[in-house]
């Protein structure tokens, strides 16, 4: 055991000594080399935040051990799009093992226990306190594997008066006030994905490479808490600050608050653009080169995105009438000659359809599933290899 311990902190030293000095090893220029290799993850998850981060963990070479209660992690549950499974799972859940205990067992507990003694890192997103009420307290464990890295997420701060609540992506969404900057004026709205969850997910992930970068140096491990409400507030810092100095955003749909002309505009065949004018250069080219009306740019309504926020009605209503006259195919073509920020307001079929869309397939239980693929492309290597999606394996049995 200790010999395992001590090859996983030399790992971690090689990756130090490569980041300092780069890799002086001989190797084929275009072999991928997963920087995670020999690295071992205890997940005891559910739902999104954390398999997030565990799952880039995995992509990145980590072995990921995930710990999943009797009848598996109730995500697996969600919907059965993806060949009869969910979506949530098949695209956190990649390339894990997944092993079925008990934690309320004798047994459940021992084989827990087996495995922290031989991990690097333990993520976990139960209710506040759960796996200390089942003797696996981060103080506890970090006290017997003094190297051990260990991230908890909670909804809320584990100090706070808050700390005991339940928290659901949509509710911290609310509770943080972003629904209230959300969609059209009315109603507050979600945002159309687990924001708070992937947020969550993705500062853990970026805590725990920092935390093995950091045990490299100093062979130290760290206990680390994450909470979806201290990320979103994170995230909220620019419309908390204007709300804080006297200008309130308010809820816009598709336009920005503080820049215009900027937002959706139909076309003569029905179909919507967005353009962003970030400067009063571009309104300018826009001025000249799409709207016909070069005198446009220097009118003293609309010569600076200031004046132009404040006739925001008046600025989108010109340039929504030339929008009207055109269809979008030649729409769009004006504004990408020259040069102006665009996009077509798509829906998931014209993601589905999209020609700049990359996919990966992923091994599942029930066969292979298209997903999109990870957002890091590393140039000059090999395509990465994603692990398949785990099937329940009963570790109390096992």
């Amino acid at each position: 055991l200790k010999q395992c311990k001590m090859v996983s902190v030399h790992r971690c030293s090689q990756m130090i000594r490569a980041l300092r000095y780069g890799n002086r090893v001989q190797r084929n220029q275009h072999t991928r080399v997963y920087p995670l290799e020999g690295v071992t993850v205890v997940a005891v998850e559910q739902a999104v935040a954390a398999p997030f981060a565990t799952c880039r963990l995995a992509d990145a070479g980590a072995t990921v051990i995930k710990i999943e209660r009797e009848g598996g992690d109730f995500a697996r549950g969600y919907d059965t799009v993806a060949a009869g499974q969910s979506s949530y799972f098949v695209w956190l859940n990649r390339g894990k093992k997944s092993v079925t205990l008990d934690l309320t067992t004798d047994a459940g507990k021992l084989t827990l226990e087996r495995y922290m003694s031989e991990a690097d890192v333990l993520v976990q997103n139960l209710k506040q306190g759960a796996l200390d009420r089942l003797g696996f307290s981060p103080e506890r464990l970090c006290s017997t594997y003094p190297k051990l890295i260990t991230c908890s997420i909670t909804g809320y701060n584990k100090h706070g008066n808050m700390a005991h609540r339940k928290a659901y992506d949509l509710l911290v969404q609310a509770e943080s006030g972003l629904c209230s900057i959300t969609g059209p004026a009315g109603d507050p709205a979600r945002v159309g994905i687990s924001v708070a969850d992937i947020a969550t997910g993705a500062t853990a992930y970026s805590a725990i490479l920092e935390a093995l970068i950091r045990r490299g140096v100093t062979g130290k491990g760290a206990q680390i808490n994450v909470s979806m409400f201290d990320v979103l507030a994170d995230w909220l810092t620019v419309p908390l600050l204007c709300h804080e100095g006297g200008k309130p955003p308010v809820q816009m749909g598709l336009a920005h608050p503080s820049i215009s002309p900027y937002g959706k505009f139909m076309t003569r065949d029905g179909k919507p653009v967005l353009i962003s004018i970030q400067s009063d250069r571009e309104w300018q080219i826009l001025c000249s080169k799409f709207l016909d009306n070069a005198l446009l740019s220097s009118h003293p309504r609309f010569a600076t995105n200031v004046l132009r926020v404040a006739n925001r009605e008046e600025t989108d209503g010109i340039v929504a009438a030339r929008f009207a006259e055109l269809d979008i195919s030649v729409a769009c073509a004006l504004l990408d000659k020259a040069g102006i920020a665009f996009a077509v307001v798509n829906d998931m079929d014209g993601l589905s359809k999209h020609p700049e869309l990359r996919r990966v397939d992923v091994e599942t239980p029930e066969g292979p599933v298209s997903i999109p693929a990870p957002g890091v492309i590393y140039e000059n290597e090999e395509t990465p290899k994603y692990g398949p999606v785990p099937a329940l394996v009963d570790g109390d049995k096992k």
